[in-house]
């Protein structure tokens, strides 16, 4: 650490640092996993306690419960991020473990609590836990992360932000190899493990003191800081756009291509994640050489091209090839996003980075349904009706929900294509600044 970083920092050299971050680590693969577990087993749950209950609407409902962990996701990130410093990120970490644990419970336990539709309410429940863990995961190690390495904000967020798709790939996985042994109640369960012993590690963990104390910047000039510059909005709305590109596919994809693609969806978003997991070490190298809106541009471009893509796959190879391009695209969106704010918005602190943080989560919870919604109305459409569908069963069904899936991945890939003049004019403003100020220095 730089001396200047360290004057800035004062609190963090009585601490373990790397003890601190792995915390972070793990905490954040659990939110993952947990995710990814979700994922896998949505399939499952759909045929066991959705399709009974309502198949017309079964796309929808599960799409709509899936969601329910962003929006939790996205309300926690807020409210914990604005109310940090009194709550502390020991707490809040604390917290997260406590709901990795309640959260999967309640989904796997939900139809021994309940009958008919309110099976589907405590499933609902449970997401909507998981995301409050995960919402209180991201409002204590981002900042915590931007507190113990200042000097290297970029780089460290990706690293950390590494093992969410790390996470991801081992809850897929999971899900995939223990299809055949565990029922998807038991896959689900396994979240239990590294959530459990998040708690025992925080419980155990001396933190770094408030960055409130550290900076002396109160919650007044954090406010300050973001709506004295309406630029920050220009931020929050592309973050909704990138996290609604990369996190709403993920959850999707194996409901949507496994049948069309002839292969499990759970694999492409395993094999996407292993991208990300390797990128997302060498992003903050490449950002100083492009800098982060020119990475976000490529990111989109990639993006857009690799979900049209994923719209017309029809064979394992195609699919492989789409999802290629698509997670090059989104493999650094998330933590570059909140590494651009830390870095413009430095006053913002806490709140800034999650007020963002929820804007990306906000936007799976209403893009997730709508996916949902999509579908439904197009495997309708596509089959002549309600009473048409329902009386469809085998290769004729599943023709007409492929058909589906592939108009819900191409209107999806819209969303990045105006990311691309967002960032455009983000990335050539900046150039334009960056060279006049050398120019100015030079004379």
């Amino acid at each position: 650490m730089s001396s200047k970083a360290s004057a800035a920092m004062p609190g963090v050299q009585g601490v373990n640092k790397s003890r601190l971050f792995w915390l972070g680590v793990l905490a954040l693969f659990t939110a993952a996993s947990s995710l990814g577990i979700r994922g896998a087993i949505a399939s499952g749950l759909k045929a066991e306690w959705i399709d009974p209950i309502a198949p017309l609407q079964a796309g929808e409902l599960l799409a709509a419960a899936l969601g329910a962990a962003f929006l939790s996701f996205a309300i926690t990130v807020f409210v914990a991020s604005t109310l940090l410093d009194q709550i502390g990120m020991k707490r809040c970490l604390l917290g997260a473990g406590l709901c990795f644990v309640l959260g999967p419970l309640a989904i796997v336990f939900a139809g021994d609590l309940a009958t008919g539709m309110n099976i589907y309410h405590f499933v609902w429940f449970g997401m909507l836990v998981s995301g409050i863990g995960w919402g209180l995961t991201e409002a204590a190690i981002n900042p915590l992360t931007a507190q113990l390495y200042p000097e290297d904000t970029t780089h460290r967020l990706n690293v950390l932000h590494a093992w969410f798709p790390g996470g991801i790939i081992v809850g897929g996985l999971a899900g995939f190899f223990l299809a055949d042994t565990l029922p998807w109640q038991g896959i689900m369960a396994l979240v239990l493990i590294p959530a459990i012993a998040t708690i025992v590690i925080a419980a155990t963990t001396t933190f770094p003191p408030a960055l409130r104390e550290e900076t002396g910047v109160g919650f007044g000039e954090m406010l300050g800081e973001v709506f004295r510059r309406p630029s920050f909005f220009i931020w929050f709305g592309a973050m909704f756009l990138t996290a609604a590109s990369e996190l709403a596919p993920g959850q999707w994809i194996d409901v949507a291509l496994s049948n069309r693609v002839g292969m499990r969806g759970i694999l492409l978003l395993v094999y996407v994640n292993a991208l990300m997991f390797v990128f997302r070490h060498f992003a903050g190298r490449l950002a100083n050489k492009i800098s982060n809106p020119g990475l976000l541009w490529v990111s989109s471009l990639l993006a857009a091209v690799g979900l049209f893509m994923l719209s017309q796959a029809q064979s394992p190879i195609a699919a492989i090839i789409a999802s290629t391009v698509w997670g090059l695209g989104v493999c650094v969106m998330w933590p570059t996003m909140l590494a651009s704010v830390a870095e413009r918005y430095p006053r913002g602190g806490s709140w800034a980075m999650g007020l963002v943080g929820s804007a990306g989560a906000m936007a799976s919870f209403f893009v997730l349904p709508q996916l949902g919604a999509m579908f439904d109305e197009a495997k309708i459409e596509f089959a002549g009706g309600p009473a048409a569908f329902a009386s469809l069963t085998g290769a004729a069904k599943l023709a007409v929900e492929d058909a589906a899936a592939s108009l819900s991945f191409q209107r999806l890939a819209i969303l990045p294509l105006i990311l691309l003049a967002v960032f455009g004019v983000i990335w050539l403003r900046e150039r334009g600044k960056s060279r006049a100020q050398l120019a100015g220095e030079a004379a």
